[in-house]
């Protein structure tokens, strides 16, 4: 499905949490070829709820003997903390749902998670549904299966921008100038905001200013490669420059939104997924674009917000867990979750196999070309500190100006390779 799939993931807006080298796990008694019953883990969103009981029900009623019994995560303060909890203490379900590809490797390392290579045909399904998805193994192996993504586009309001002058249909705004004029006009019309980054200091904020931009301008490249960070570059600075100049204009505010702003008509833009379509279904008239890159070239890569299953060794009838796993991100049931969601399977065949869906629901078209060209952040050690270490320096400079860009990219590419070599 990917022209750029890269390893690991977004958290959402969720802290990660940190998971080391504890003991855990269970599954003394569990094999590869047991059945019967299995508990799985869903999301809390409503939409994949009622997607996920639909598909349980289904396969509930061919397989008396192997019934799956779904509940949402429990709750806490992260999933990622409810799910490490229960491998600590040898408690996790057969299987979870949205797992965040960063967490995996944690998880692999404290024993919680099974290699799917392992089970019978496992690498081959994997690869055959989802296409070059070799950067979601770890060591190797394959410890999830990648399910779905939500590319980041602009997402803008068309009423507030016919009201700037700029097309709804056609805005000509992907290159950095362009995008730059488009955003004064909206300004000048009278709009609070062009476009309204969360200027707060969670790790992930990020992964919705700078990072999407940041891959697109360099096709691709993570925040780490190879084990350094790459940041502090040429394509890192201009997209730096970029975002700074929008809280130095006043174009963005530097100051949390007290409301959706969105919704509120405070601001004409923000980077999302097409988790926000329905949002918005009832109150704005929305269209989308690409990221813009300096150069307002075509098709440029951006950020993918994946999302995985993973099976877990406390899981005794690992077997049927397999063949649920396979039934609930087949064809039909992948279908199924683009009906129910608006998310996109990560499947090799998308917009083929589900045309009639895209036909239908043509706000969703611009999402699925996407999807075939996305990155992701990188599975690397201290995921969530090395985040952090960036976001830190960022506000100070670009949202702030507290210091200067280069100082920026210097010290984050600095912390963030001490933190990875740890």
């Amino acid at each position: 499905m990917k022209k750029k799939i890269r390893a690991a993931a977004l958290l959402g807006a969720v802290a990660l949490v940190a998971t080391g080298c504890s003991s855990g796990g269970g599954g003394g008694d569990a094999s590869a070829e047991g059945t019967g019953s299995i508990d799985i883990w869903l999301s809390n969103n409503e939409q994949e709820v009622a997607w996920g009981t639909a598909v349980v029900e289904a396969w509930n009623a061919e397989h008396p003997d192997e019934q799956v019994n779904a509940q949402e995560i429990p709750a806490g303060s992260s999933s990622e903390e409810a799910i490490t909890a229960a491998i600590t203490a040898g408690t996790a379900p057969c299987l979870v749902y949205n797992v965040a590809p960063a967490a995996v490797s944690g998880w692999v390392k404290q024993g919680g998670l099974v290699d799917l290579s392992t089970m019978e045909g496992g690498s081959d399904y994997i690869t055959e549904r989802g296409g070059e998805v070799d950067s979601y193994a770890t060591d190797g192996s394959f410890y999830q299966l990648p399910w779905k993504s939500n590319p980041v586009m602009v997402m803008y309001n068309k009423a507030l921008f016919e009201a700037a002058g700029i097309d709804p249909e056609d805005p000509q705004m992907a290159s950095y100038d362009e995008f730059l004029a488009g955003s004064r006009a909206i300004v000048e019309s009278g709009v609070q905001s062009a476009i309204w980054p969360a200027p707060t200091s969670e790790f992930y904020q990020p992964w919705f200013d700078f990072y999407p931009l940041y891959l697109a301008e360099t096709d691709g490249t993570m925040l780490v490669e190879d084990g350094a960070a790459t940041v502090d570059s040429d394509a890192g600075r201009e997209v730096a420059e970029f975002w700074k100049t929008f809280y130095d204009e006043k174009l963005s505010p530097n100051e949390a939104s007290t409301d959706d702003a969105m919704s509120a008509g405070t601001t004409a833009m923000q980077l999302a997924g097409p988790w926000a379509i329905p949002s918005y279904a009832e109150t704005v008239d929305v269209g989308f674009m690409p990221v813009p890159t300096s150069d307002g070239r075509e098709n440029p890569t951006t950020f993918a917000d994946s999302k995985s299953v993973s099976m877990f060794t406390a899981c005794e009838n690992q077997g049927t867990a397999w063949e649920f796993l396979k039934f609930s991100t087949s064809v039909d049931s992948d279908g199924q979750l683009l009906e129910a969601t608006g998310q996109m399977p990560m499947r090799t065949d998308l917009t083929e196999t589900y045309a009639d869906y895209f036909d239908a629901n043509p706000n969703y078209v611009a999402f699925a070309e996407q999807a075939e060209a996305t990155a992701d952040v990188p599975s690397i050690p201290n995921s969530v500190e090395a985040w952090q270490a960036f976001r830190d320096e960022y506000s100070a400079a670009v949202i702030f100006g507290k210091e200067s860009i280069d100082d920026f990219l210097k010290n984050a590419a600095t912390k963030i390779d001490d933190l990875v070599a740890e």
